[in-house]
């Protein structure tokens, strides 16, 4: 009996040694001189969380934001604005936190992370726009409303008495009038 032979094998894709070479050397070249500068950004976000509601906050956020346009991480800005969010809600800052959601609508209007602006409305309590699409939550959107919140007011319990000013005392000291909503 005659063996038939079987459906053809995939041959290795073997390179030359030369061309292996050249390709391992630009490999090399391109990777030369990388850092892991998202990852060390994304700890300096977090680290934006766990101190929401501190004073340095502001600034640090302000230095990040410069860092991700000069390294060309834009994409991780709106995460930095859901952060920076947090602390302004943290301080009931709702001038600074409707300019935060202004820009989180900017630069969430292609769809990617258009949830974080809700977020931002549920944390500081704000009621969403009118024209506004929601996504589909987990749970409801009363409820995922209250989670957010109360992560705010949990961090807002940790800060020393004193340390949230009213929105009158935030008046006062910027000689502006109290936002109306």
């Amino acid at each position: 009996m005659e063996s038939q032979p079987g459906p053809a094998r995939p041959r290795p894709r073997v390179r030359r040694p030369p061309q292996a070479d050249d390709e391992l050397d630009l490999a090399e070249q391109l990777l030369a001189g990388l850092d892991l500068r998202a990852t060390t950004i994304n700890a300096a976000i977090a680290s934006l969380n766990r101190d929401a509601g501190s004073p340095a906050v502001e600034d640090r956020a302000r230095t990040l934001r410069t860092e991700l346009d000069v390294a060309g991480l834009t994409s991780m800005t709106p995460t930095l604005e859901v952060a920076t969010a947090f602390h302004q809600a943290v301080l009931d800052d709702h001038e600074a936190l409707n300019a935060t959601i202004a820009r989180l609508r900017e630069q969430t209007s292609d769809g990617t992370y258009a949830y974080y602006t809700d977020i931002a409305h549920f944390m500081a309590d704000l009621p969403l726009p009118p024209d506004h699409t929601p996504p589909r939550w987990l749970d409801d959107e009363e409820a995922t409303r209250a989670r957010w919140r109360a992560i705010v007011t949990a961090r807002r319990d940790l800060l020393p008495p004193g340390a949230v000013a009213t929105e009158a005392e935030i008046c006062l000291a910027t000689d502006r009038l109290p936002d109306r909503g």
